[in-house]
């Protein structure tokens, strides 16, 4: 074979495997979403069974969807470590070669409220000692009310939308101002006094003329960021707590004893869709989020999130927010 035939081989062959990717990821969070809506209205649902290794609470709901990641591993048969939000770090198969990271349910509490807030989030990457973020190759973020999905991988230049119907997506916004800001916050393990003390001013500011929501669902909540619905998503919570060390009591009261930030498996396919996607994602002190370690629970590994359409507004958020509380 020529010089010219074996690249052109090899990349066939890698098209094949990157096409073969987005099939495996779309169906497992099928599957979870279909095992999910399934078992929503069953009895036990609601009740809280335990908590995940990172301490958040583990409702009968979460079981259902955790069961449903191994079955489909399991019967798909491809060789993968899965790095999942209640199961931590398992392995299917001899020397798998890529990481699937997997918060089954991000908005549990939504998913079992029959609310839409909810998603199936997967990132993919190639297995190593020390996977990031940075290294995230595939990410899907698949909504558990509609099923439709957000897309990407390395080897397309955009995030690929299905089931949102004739306008095109993503649509980031355009807003820079403050004041017609339609932003989400996160309160759940935060707070509450120091939320409202950093920025309760910009939900004085953009209530009444933009729009301020609490979806409880960090992936839900960026992916607003590519549709077009919101401009910002806001979550703090870590740098408060990285300023001002003595307020761990508070966060581990707010959090049943633990401190609940943002795990890698919150935002590792988000992270990868909005950067693609144009959107401007940081941690709040404005540095990139590509150095988080995907299989790290620990607090120096959790983090926080500005997410903005634009970066004026990005700008803005930083420069507006209350630190010292």
């Amino acid at each position: 074979m020529t010089e010219r035939g074996m690249k052109e081989s090899a990349m066939k062959e890698r098209s094949m495997a990157e096409h073969s990717m987005k099939d495996y990821v779309v169906a497992l969070a099928s599957s979870v979403r279909e095992a999910v809506l399934a078992a929503r209205d069953q009895a036990g649902s609601r009740l809280v069974r335990g908590h995940s290794p990172g301490g958040d609470a583990q409702f009968g709901l979460d079981d259902v969807a955790e069961a449903a990641v191994w079955k489909y591993v399991a019967d798909a048969g491809l060789p993968v470590a899965v790095y999942s939000e209640d199961r931590g770090l398992q392995f299917h198969g001899e020397r798998p070669e890529h990481l699937l990271v997997v918060d089954p349910i991000d908005g549990t509490r939504p998913a079992v409220a029959g609310l839409e807030s909810a998603t199936v989030s997967v990132a993919v990457a190639r297995m190593s000692d020390r996977p990031r973020i940075a290294d995230v190759e595939h990410a899907l973020l698949m909504e558990l009310g509609t099923g439709a999905y957000l897309y990407g991988d390395l080897d397309t230049d955009t995030v690929q939308a299905h089931g949102y119907g004739p306008a095109a997506v993503p649509a980031l916004t355009t807003n820079t101002d403050l004041t017609r800001m339609f932003w989400s916050i996160e309160f759940n393990g935060h707070p509450a006094r120091l939320m409202t003390g950093a920025y309760g001013h910009l939900i004085d500011r953009s209530a009444n003329t933009g729009g301020v929501f609490v979806f409880n669902s960090a992936t839900y909540s960026i992916s607003r960021l590519l549709t077009g619905q919101l401009d910002a998503y806001v979550d703090i919570g870590n740098r408060l707590l990285r300023d001002t060390p003595a307020l761990l009591p508070e966060f581990e009261r707010a959090g049943n004893g633990r401190v609940l930030h943002l795990f890698p498996y919150d935002i590792a396919a988000a992270v990868f869709l909005a950067e693609k996607a144009g959107a401007v994602i940081t941690d709040a002190y404005g540095e990139p989020l590509g150095e988080t370690a995907l299989t790290d629970l620990s607090v120096l590994n959790q983090r926080s999130c500005v997410a903005a359409s634009t970066p004026e507004l990005h700008r803005a958020l930083l420069e507006g927010i209350t630190w010292q509380v």
